[in-house]
C-alpha cells in the first residue's frame, strides 16, 4: 500500500506541474471592424479571427511579424509567442485596428 501511495503523490505532483493548455481567444470582423478590438492572450495562445463580412480583410500586425488574409466566411489565426502589445490593422481598410496583449 505504501508503494501506491508514492505513486499517487507523484502523479498528483507532475499534474499539478503541467503547464496549463494554450485558449483560443477569437476575434470576428463584422461590418468593417474587429469585435472585440482589444483582446488579452498568454504565450502560447492563438488568436483566431473569423470574418463574418462579405468583403475580404487582413490581419496585419505593424511591426510586420505577420500578415493574414482573410477571405469572407472564412477564418485565420496565428499563434502568439512572446509576451507584449501587439497592434494590427487590416491593410484594405486601414480604419480597422485591433489590439492584443500579450503576459507570460
Amino acid at each position: 500500500m505504501r508503494w501506491q501511495t508514492l505513486v499517487l503523490a507523484a502523479l498528483a505532483a507532475v499534474a499539478a506541474a503541467a503547464p496549463a493548455a494554450a485558449a483560443t481567444v477569437r476575434v470576428t470582423v463584422t461590418k468593417l471592424a474587429f469585435e472585440p478590438a482589444q483582446v488579452s492572450a498568454k504565450v502560447g495562445d492563438t488568436i483566431e479571427w473569423v470574418n463574418a463580412d462579405f468583403l475580404a480583410h487582413s490581419a496585419t500586425d505593424r511591426k510586420k511579424e505577420w500578415d493574414l488574409f482573410i477571405a469572407p466566411n472564412k477564418s485565420v489565426h496565428v499563434t502568439v509567442n512572446k509576451p507584449g502589445e501587439i497592434d494590427y490593422y487590416c491593410r484594405f481598410h486601414p480604419n480597422m485596428v485591433g489590439h492584443i496583449s500579450v503576459t507570460p
